[in-house]
């Protein structure tokens, strides 16, 4: 057996042994916390081989079964480039169906007696127990490749505008332990692309660069033809180099690539159907998390309200007109973080404006109050649009909402913005604030609107937190 195989076969018996030990220990804690409902005390020994347990057979299937489900659902690979919740999604999915299997299995063996709070609570452990040692795993996993463990040499096909972005955010994740070594490309010459990555040569130059570089990735974002296309593939399969395509045009998209056969022919499919189905889930999602946030952060509101009050003279909040989705004109709430009648101060400074494109922002802002300085960094002026949420004007997550006179100078790309409810963070927050320039934030919202999914907003909810405790980038 070749080492990469043997070392792969280790890794997933390991993998394997752990979820063992996760079921074993599930099923052992759910029983001892009911122990009074079975008639026999409760052991290792006795739970899963001894006679004295007239369930064992069926605890000893559920573990096989969850085994075999792990398998199904790809849950003994670390794949790098997907977000720790999806592989929590699927362990959810994993155990809901293993026990499933459980319980048909009860009811077809004719399992009279089976202690169901016991079943319960062992799924719910078994879940728990998968995800963290899974979560422990993958951060042990991300420390490694950040160290240069298993680290690979990338090229990128294509050095005009897709390319360069895709080597930015390759680069901005270290813990896909991937490292752009340059680009092939047929209409610039070898040199400098931009700052950080080179040139290397043309498409045709890649059997002679990809052992130099000791390349083991191809990311492909531009084929001229066919014939091209397809002896760069030959190629890479006779070097042993994973071939990985962008789709062309991805980023007028606004739904997800579904992928699929007819026949021997594998299919994308891009549809709008699905997203605008998930658009009912995002609205259900918004109103029960925000329903919660303003119940638990209820304190905090009056604490922020009373400061605003004794700190300068003025209303405890501050309305603003915005263009909502589908450029419906809606009233944004925030705590008031400057004097009163900022507005009309606002064409006597105008002129120090340190943001691009429509945006107005000033480091030193004279209208902003002592209060309002510390809320502005912490983004606590933001809170009260749980409000606007609740009422369906905003969402949790989604671009940010412009004031109407700074929208109005722009030009047709904030269309595609307008096109969902605006939120309040979203990748601009996670990833600079007020430091990023307005290209980079219309970029990053049409990213977001054509890859939206709950699973998103969850990651860029988790990650706005320590971003917004850290309080870098805002004013």
């Amino acid at each position: 057996m070749p080492m990469t195989r043997y070392k792969n076969f280790l890794i997933k018996f390991a993998y394997i042994v752990f979820d063992v030990a996760c079921a074993c220990l599930s099923i052992y804690l759910a029983a001892y916390l009911r122990k009074a409902t079975l008639p026999f005390s409760v052991t290792f020994g006795n739970i899963f081989f001894k006679e004295i347990n007239p369930f064992r057979f069926v605890f000893l299937f559920w573990i096989l079964i969850s085994i075999l489900f792990n398998h199904a659902h790809k849950l003994y690979y670390t794949k790098r480039e997907l977000f720790e919740s999806i592989e929590i999604w699927e362990v959810f999915k994993s155990v809901f169906l293993s026990a499933l299997a459980t319980i048909m299995l009860i009811y077809l063996a004719k399992i009279e007696g089976f202690p169901r709070m016991i079943f319960g609570l062992s799924a719910v452990f078994m879940t728990v127990s998968f995800s963290v040692w899974r979560i422990l795993k993958r951060l042990y996993v991300e420390y490694l490749v950040v160290h240069g463990f298993n680290n690979f040499n990338a090229l990128i096909v294509g050095a005009g505008r897709v390319g360069e972005a895709l080597a930015r955010e390759i680069e901005a994740r270290p813990t896909l332990g991937i490292k752009v070594r340059g680009f092939l490309d047929d209409y610039k010459d070898e040199g400098p692309a931009s700052n950080r990555w080179k040139v290397l040569g043309k498409i045709a130059d890649f059997p002679r660069i990809a052992p130099r570089e000791f390349i083991n990735h191809l990311f492909i974002t531009i084929y001229h033809d066919s014939d091209a296309f397809f002896k760069l593939l030959s190629q890479a399969k006779e070097l042993g180099v994973a071939v990985r395509v962008i789709p062309q045009g991805f980023e007028l998209m606004s739904g997800e690539f579904l992928k699929y056969d007819i026949g021997l022919i594998p299919v994308l499919e891009y549809s709008d159907m699905q997203q605008l189905r998930k658009q009912a889930g995002k609205r259900i999602f918004d109103f029960c998390v925000s329903l919660v946030m303003l119940v638990a952060l209820s304190p905090v509101y009056l604490l922020l309200a009373a400061a605003v009050v004794l700190d300068s003279r003025g209303p405890v909040s501050y309305r603003c007109r915005r263009y909502g989705r589908g450029g419906r004109v809606f009233y944004m709430i925030k705590f008031r973080s400057m004097v009163k009648d900022a507005d009309k101060m606002k064409s006597e400074i105008e002129h120090q404006n340190e943001a691009d494109g429509p945006i107005f922002k000033i480091k030193n802002d004279p209208r902003v109050t002592r209060v309002g300085r510390f809320l502005r960094k912490y983004s606590l002026d933001e809170l009260p649009q749980i409000f606007n949420v609740l009422m369906g004007d905003m969402s949790l997550v989604g671009p940010r909402p412009f004031p109407i006179s700074q929208i109005e100078k722009e030009d047709l790309r904030q269309l595609k913005r307008l096109e969902v409810r605006p939120g309040i963070t979203g990748l601009w927050q996670i990833r600079g604030r007020s430091d990023i320039s307005f290209t980079k934030l219309l970029r990053w919202d049409i990213w977001y609107i054509n890859n939206w999914s709950l699973w998103l907003d969850w990651n860029i909810l988790l990650q706005t937190v320590p971003v917004v405790l850290k309080g870098k980038g805002a004013y």
